[in-house]
């Protein structure tokens, strides 16, 4: 009998995976900066790669750039109202809509990257709602407050969450002792599941949805703790406490074969924990405090853990087995965001420095670096690969860079 039950509840996961093509989300197809773009230029001219186009007036934000085959879709913020972007691939403008009030109390802007399912868009603002465009003309499909259907409470910095959509369901975060996540219909913004959780409140990180010996799980992190849940069923399986100043937890943990890395800013630093077989279970198998990366995030290539820090300044290099600290760089700056493509880094450092680094457990090996001259405010988007092209948003302006191999 539990074997049929077993049968079913994971074929319905595999057609919930059919159901919908997602067409862009946050930080690469799986969530964790990598990107499959190929045959990319292996090093830049003295001032970076060509210029392709620029679209500015964007609004105010630090969300990347959504990017699809046909469009290039961006969240910003205009006098405390949230707009989305529609763009095509010569940087003119398809549509703009508004999808409500946007975050204005600190560092003010849009937060959150759009994710992209056939021809819907989901994000939510930084006001704590989620909503559902119609890819094609901007128009509203459906809306949730969070905050009002699921009691909780916003954060000190505005809710911020690039939304997990698998199948027919969209995975949030609301947070709190009511919802600290729920599932939702994709179609209609129905309740699907409330999943109460550990009781803590959201944290600004976005799920990723990962399979461990053939179970689907979804991991995040809220206020106090990296957590795991069921992906088929909803159940809330386990946490383990990874406390930060202000409990603040934005980065995406990352897995592999087996392990999870969380990381988290203001000296807090990683921990890798081990999974048991049937995903039920974490244990901690190690903790590095250097590589502190606040909102950057890490990249995981070949054995060896790559990022930056955030009161440990510098970019770091940690083994994954064993947490060893391998070095630490400030040749190109401090502190940023990363990604990776075709054998290499892109490094987006806060002082506005884009590297083009070769991944070496001995040295930070930068091979050539440019800066972003256009924008506003803080250097904090992670940048986009799509098409060969480098997105990079800055504010309220998109620059658009050809890094293809001549």
């Amino acid at each position: 009998m539990k074997v049929w039950v077993l049968v079913f509840l994971l074929s319905a996961f595999l057609s919930s995976l059919i159901a919908g093509d997602i067409r862009s989300q946050w930080r690469g197809p799986q969530r964790d900066g990598i990107y499959v773009e190929k045959d990319l230029l292996p090093e830049w001219p003295a001032a970076g790669p060509s210029l392709v186009w620029t679209a500015e007036n964007l609004g105010e934000g630090f969300s990347s750039a959504a990017v699809t085959e046909h469009s290039v879709y961006l969240t910003g913020m205009r006098k405390g109202t949230g707009y989305l972007t529609c763009l095509d691939h010569k940087g003119k403008r398809r549509w703009q809509m508004t999808y409500g009030p946007e975050w204005d109390s600190g560092h003010d802007g849009a937060r959150t990257t759009p994710t992209v399912v056939d021809d819907k868009i989901y994000l939510m603002s930084g006001e704590g709602k989620v909503v559902c465009v119609d890819a094609r003309d901007g128009k509203i499909n459906w809306q949730v407050d969070l905050i009002k259907t699921f009691a909780a409470r916003n954060l000190e910095w505005g809710m911020t969450e690039s939304l997990l959509v698998d199948g027919d369901r969209v995975f949030c975060t609301p947070g709190g002792s009511r919802a600290m996540m729920a599932i939702l219909n994709r179609d209609t913004g129905k309740t699907i599941k409330v999943i109460e959780g550990n009781g803590e409140e959201s944290a600004y990180c976005s799920p990723v949805l990962i399979a461990h010996n053939g179970k689907p799980l979804v991991l995040t992190m809220t206020a106090k703790s990296v957590v795991g849940i069921d992906a088929i069923s909803g159940d809330y399986l386990w946490k383990y406490t990874h406390k930060t100043r202000y409990d603040i937890n934005p980065n995406t943990p990352i897995y592999h074969d087996g392990s999870i890395y969380s990381v988290s800013g203001y000296g807090s630093g990683g921990q890798l924990y081990r999974l048991s077989p049937d995903g039920k279970k974490v244990t901690k198998v190690w903790a590095n405090e250097t590589m502190d990366s606040q909102t950057g995030s890490a990249v995981l290539i070949n054995g060896y853990l790559y990022g930056s820090g955030h009161e440990n300044k510098g970019w770091h290099c940690i083994e994954w087995q064993t947490g060893k600290l391998m070095y630490t760089s400030k040749e190109l700056g401090r502190k940023g965001s990363i990604i990776y493509a075709d054998g290499f880094f892109y490094c987006y450092d806060e002082n506005g420095s884009i590297g083009l680094v070769r991944p070496n457990p001995q040295k930070f090996d930068l091979i050539s670096a440019f800066k972003i001259e256009k924008g506003t405010g803080p250097h904090w988007a992670h940048p986009v690969i799509s098409g060969r092209n480098l997105y990079v948003r800055h504010g309220d302006a998109l620059m658009v860079y050809d890094i293809k191999a001549k």
